[in-house]
């Protein structure tokens, strides 16, 4: 009845997953009686359960990716533990709860943290950017959203029932076989990645859809914003390299359920061809994330540099060739495979080119700031930091490109530095200068600077004594994923290593001191004007929050810097506009709960699977399909704004701004 479901699931013998997931368990337990209490409940269903409002959903990938990252730091601060206790000592993690730990972080800090903040940025700001009203899907991007909030629980679900994957965050085959793996570890990891992989690639053809047809009046594609370019190229890599994904974790689940033996030697299959896919996805994921992170730059630098930004065709050029080029090096993370050195070479030339354009948008960013008039606020200092940090990971990562080098490194802890040096300094940088910058037109207040500022040196700071040291190690000959070990120049390094974890959980404390000290003052650093750091691109020109429309009436393009030159008109004239414009009615998509309720079917298919429940697997499916047939028989899609509402609300805020302006120096 049950499958493989039986009370051995449950980790009685394991207290500290035990007490993890009662923990867990208690505080949702606490927020759902707080809500319930207070009567949130028919608010949050109404405005943001069931949104399709591409705000919204931007918001809550946002909130999402916040909350997993407290989850796969603590990972991270047990595996930093660990290993600073295991010199000649066994530690306090058993190894196979300790292989379990460096799995499931690296792949919630990618799929579940990365992933969701850089999609929520480009939900949220995208349309808003384009000077759009919604993005082409917006059902499928609630559906996108609710279906990687999925796979983040049955990652999560893993922790008190089963066990995850103890192979590493991609599951190498033949350890990730059902003969090695026997338990449902591996299980958990495929069906939540294969959700929350489905959730992506629908977000990224909504993405590119909006971007590739729903612009405004005169906004030609270079008129757009780099954001906009950076997600469109991110975006494409998605619908390109996600469907591999999908196939490749297909092919393993066919392996463990079916022994079909795409995988195995003995049987005729071949592990190469899983390294070869894996990467194929793997290598542009990487850009994936890391493009979005390139415009958000690019908007913070020009912006609190008081410039347009410098070499604006010569960026959209690199960031293309990015696009392309990132499909062109996946088999430098097999150079040790035996490729052979014409293949070796092939690749390692071509993922030494790869760094051309991205020093084009560093040089473009320097000179941006140069001549400008530089204001080091909090989203400024990310970016700051973020062109020191990368350029370092980025130099790392040409040394690595060298096969014979790489032939040394490979596997060991210099290779893990550099990828956090990657991720950590180009994305999550990228993420929180995004998170401060667009922070006060979601919710109408800006961020505390003070706090914002000390967040972000401890996560400066304990980035370099984090991670520096496994630079030292690498070299010292230290690979990775190691439980205990027995060499003495290693230990004080790990020593340093495990401080700079503590340094930056102190910058993630001061980031949580920071959201709850500014929703407590909010009132008195609220924005009225919608564009609180003086802005050029379009976003700026709707009220913070904007309406749910976005726009009362579409804006006409006529530059590459639409807003800043409306601004300066305004400025002369000391009004926003001269003449009103002609109100008409708007139709806007009606909330719908199908992406949570295909979410909720989701869920139960994928522990239906991972444990062999197979007649609630059919009844999950059911519930899918039906779910899909009820959305698409629907007899109303869109309400209608009335001409007088939609005056009503842009009269008043068009009064605020043009106020505003008139106290504002020209710049």
């Amino acid at each position: 009845m049950l499958g493989k479901l039986n009370w051995n699931a449950i980790p009685f013998d394991q207290p500290i997953p035990l007490a993890a997931g009662i923990l867990v368990f208690l505080v949702l337990l606490g927020v759902l009686a707080f809500i319930t209490v207070k009567g949130y409940i028919p608010y949050l269903w109404r405005e943001w359960i069931t949104s399709v409002d591409h705000k919204r959903i931007g918001i809550m990938y946002c909130l999402l990716a916040l909350v997993m990252l407290l989850r796969g730091f603590i990972d991270a601060l047990m595996m930093r533990s660990q290993q600073a206790l295991a010199f000649h000592a066994p530690g306090y993690l058993p190894p196979e709860h300790y292989d379990q730990i460096f799995s499931a972080h690296g792949t919630i800090m990618i799929f579940f943290v990365a992933m969701p903040f850089i999609v929520g940025l480009m939900n949220f700001v995208v349309p808003l950017q384009l000077g759009v009203r919604d993005v082409a899907f917006p059902t499928f991007n609630s559906v996108s959203f609710w279906l990687t909030a999925s796979g983040a629980l049955l990652v999560n679900i893993s922790l008190i029932i089963g066990e995850f994957a103890k192979t590493g965050w991609l599951p190498y085959p033949p350890l990730s076989e059902l003969k090695y793996s026997p338990g449902v570890g591996v299980d958990y990891y495929l069906w939540a990645l294969q959700i929350a992989g489905v959730g992506t690639l629908l977000a990224g053809i909504n993405m590119v859809t909006t971007i590739l047809k729903m612009r405004a009046p005169g906004m030609s594609y270079t008129r757009m914003p780099i954001f906009c370019w950076t997600s469109l190229a991110s975006n494409l890599l998605i619908v390109a390299a996600f469907p591999i994904l999908t196939a490749v974790l297909a092919m393993l689940i066919l392996d463990r359920y079916l022994g079909f033996h795409f995988f195995t030697n003995e049987a005729g299959g071949n592990p190469m061809l899983f390294m070869n896919l894996i990467w194929v996805w793997g290598h542009p994921e990487v850009y994936i994330l890391i493009l979005p992170a390139f415009g958000v730059f690019s908007e913070v630098i020009s912006t609190f540099s008081g410039k347009p930004l410098f070499g604006y065709r010569s960026m959209i050029m690199a960031t293309m060739v990015i696009c392309i080029l990132s499909f062109m090096v996946w088999l430098h993370h097999f150079f040790t495979m035996g490729a052979g050195g014409d293949v070796n070479g092939f690749f390692g030339i071509a993922t030494m080119i790869i760094a051309v354009p991205t020093g084009v948008k560093v040089f473009n960013w320097l000179l941006t700031m140069y001549g400008g008039r530089v204001r080091f606020n909090t989203p400024m200092l990310w970016s700051i930091g973020f062109m020191v940090t990368f350029v370092i990971g980025g130099m790392t990562g040409v040394l690595l490109a060298v096969p014979p080098a790489d032939f040394v490194l490979h596997n060991s802890l210099f290779l893990v530095a550099h990828f956090h040096n990657v991720i950590i300094g180009g994305v999550l940088f990228g993420a929180f200068a995004g998170y401060n910058y667009w922070f006060p037109k979601a919710f109408g207040f800006k961020l505390d600077e003070r706090l914002g500022k000390i967040a972000f040196w401890f996560w400066f700071i304990g980035f370099y004594v984090a991670f520096l040291p496994l630079y030292v190690l690498g070299l010292l000959g230290m690979t990775r994923r190691l439980q205990h070990y027995d060499v003495p120049q290693w230990h004080p390094w790990l020593l340093v290593a495990a401080f700079g974890a503590l340094l930056i959980l102190c910058g993630i404390g001061f980031q949580i001191a920071q959201l709850i000290v500014s929703i407590r003052t909010s009132d008195h650093r609220r924005d009225l004007t919608g564009d609180p750091w003086d802005g050029r691109t379009l976003e700026w020109a709707t009220s913070s929050p904007p309406p749910s429309f976005n726009f009362a009436v579409l804006p006409n393009v006529k530059g590459e810097e639409p807003y800043w030159g409306m601004k300066l008109k305004a400025r002369e004239t000391m009004h926003l506009v001269t003449d009103e414009p002609q109100y008409e009615p708007i139709d806007m998509p009606r909330n719908n709960p199908t992406g949570f309720v295909t979410a909720f079917f989701a869920v139960i298919i994928g522990f239906a699977m991972i444990w062999h429940i197979w007649w609630l697997a059919v009844l999950g499916l059911a519930g899918a399909y039906a779910t899909f047939v009820v959305f698409a028989w629907r007899d109303v899609a869109e309400t209608e704004i009335s001409a007088d509402e939609v005056a009503r609300i842009d009269r008043a805020n068009r009064a605020i701004r043009t106020v505003v302006l008139k106290r504002r120096p020209k710049q």
